[in-house]
Order: C-alpha cells, then structure tokens, then sequence
C-alpha cells in the first residue's frame, strides 16, 4: 500500500524545486492533490506529468500572499477531493538581499510576507479543514539559515524562515489535541532555480557545496521525502520538529 493512498494535499511553491518534487512524489504515493503557484504554465505541466503517471491533480494560480488564495485552496481540495489531510507551506523568496544596513523596509516587509505570513495564511485554514476530519499533518519548509547557524546579508530571509519554526510550535501545541501535526524541514543547500540565482558561479556553488558534511549539496528529490515522512502515518508521532535535511552543513566547520 503506498503511504498516502486516500488522502488529499496542497502543496504551494509546487512550480520548481522542492515543491515540484513533492508534489509528484505525494502522487505516486497515492495522494489527490492541490498544486499552486504563480506561474500556470509550470502548474500545467506538473499536473500533466502526474496525470500520466497515473496520478490525480489540479492546479491553482494565484499569489500565497493573499488570505483568499489560502482559503480557495483549501475550497479547491475539498470540491473536487472531499477533505485535506496534507497541506505542504514551501513558497519562498530569499528576498532583498545585501548589508542589513541598507535593506529597504518593503523588501523586509515583502520578505516576511511570502515567507512567514503567507504560510500562517495557509495553515490557518488547512488545519480548520483538517480538524473536521479528525486531523492532519501540515509541514513549513524553513531551512537552516537563521537556526544553526546564518549567512551576511541574508537578514529578512533569516528572520521570516526561522519565524517558521516558532509558528510550527505553536501551531503543533495548540491543535495536536485534535490529531493535526505540523512539523517544519530544515534543509540545507538544495539544487533548485534559487539556489543557482543566489549561487551564480562554479566557484561559488562548489565552495557552499563543500560547507555540507556531505561535500555536496542535495536534490529536490532527496528533500520530498523528508516531507513524505512528515506527512504520512510513518511520523504519527511526530510534531513541533524542526526537521534537519541539511547535508550536514549544521554541523560541519571545515
């Protein structure tokens, strides 16, 4: 039996990189699910692809910053799936960068927004749908950036993705009673669109790959199931985690 065979998920952020890949893994696992984005044309071609696998998709695009986006995801799911059982919050931005010194209040701001908020957003009407149904697991991607160790010049993206992690608490206390878990992956460097735009060069892309315990750095593949086991039974007991998939870069220093 596939682990999530019978359930139904959202997955944002599900155009590229980790999101993509999670999106297509939860399908072949069994799962119906909700992929959203900006940008239709990649949603298109995700749910074609896991239409030809045999799976079960529909797309919504829209921006995860607005409160009615959330809800008509959630609107979406149950329509055409009946329930939510699942619901992965990976949009992100690395957001204005550079000195702290100069970063603009809008792009703090704006950063915060795509990041955190746009996040509690979404949880806050997945788990009222969850709860209706005895329950759920919901999973943030934050990362290891402002947790076990940071970066210069990353400031806003620090503070809104470790905020994650203070959400995930929060959230896992005051609804585990009624069987919604909420877990956040941490992951380390990632090889998706945003971690070449950050990482421009050979030079620089290898030299953060060697930061890793590893000595490289990870696949979208490799983080969907880290959220695989987050959002199926096999981490029933599993709440309020920041779950590191991080290659080892929190703990290496040469």
């Amino acid at each position: 039996m596939t682990r999530l065979e019978g359930k139904v998920a959202i997955v944002t952020g599900a155009s590229s990189g980790i999101g993509y890949a999670a999106a297509k893994l939860f399908a072949q696992e069994g799962a119906k699910v909700v992929v959203a984005a900006r940008r239709e044309s990649e949603l298109k071609k995700l749910v074609a692809e896991i239409s030809s696998g045999g799976g079960e998709a529909i797309a919504l695009a829209g921006d995860v910053q607005s409160e009615e986006f959330a809800k008509a995801l959630v609107s979406m799911a149950v329509s055409h799936f009946g329930r939510l059982d699942v619901a992965v919050n990976n949009a992100g931005s690395i957001g204005e960068t550079g000195p702290s010194t100069g970063v603009s209040e809008k792009g703090w701001s704006d950063t915060l927004a795509i990041n955190l908020t746009s996040a509690f957003l979404g949880a806050k009407h997945q788990i009222a749908e969850m709860i209706k149904h005895g329950g759920g697991s919901v999973v943030f991607t934050s990362t290891f950036v402002g947790y076990s160790f940071s970066f210069p010049g990353v400031a806003s993206y620090a503070a809104s993705k470790s905020g994650l992690i203070g959400l995930t608490q929060a959230l896992a206390a005051e609804f585990g009673p009624q069987g919604v878990r909420v877990n956040a992956v941490l992951p380390g460097a990632v090889a998706t669109p945003m971690f070449y735009s950050v990482n421009g060069s050979p030079e620089s892309q290898d030299g953060l790959a060697k930061m890793h315990a590893l000595k490289r750095v990870g696949s979208p593949e490799e983080l969907a199931k880290s959220i695989l086991y987050l959002a199926s039974d096999d981490s029933s007991f599993v709440t309020g985690t920041a779950h590191l998939v991080d290659g080892g870069i929190s703990i290496t220093r040469s």
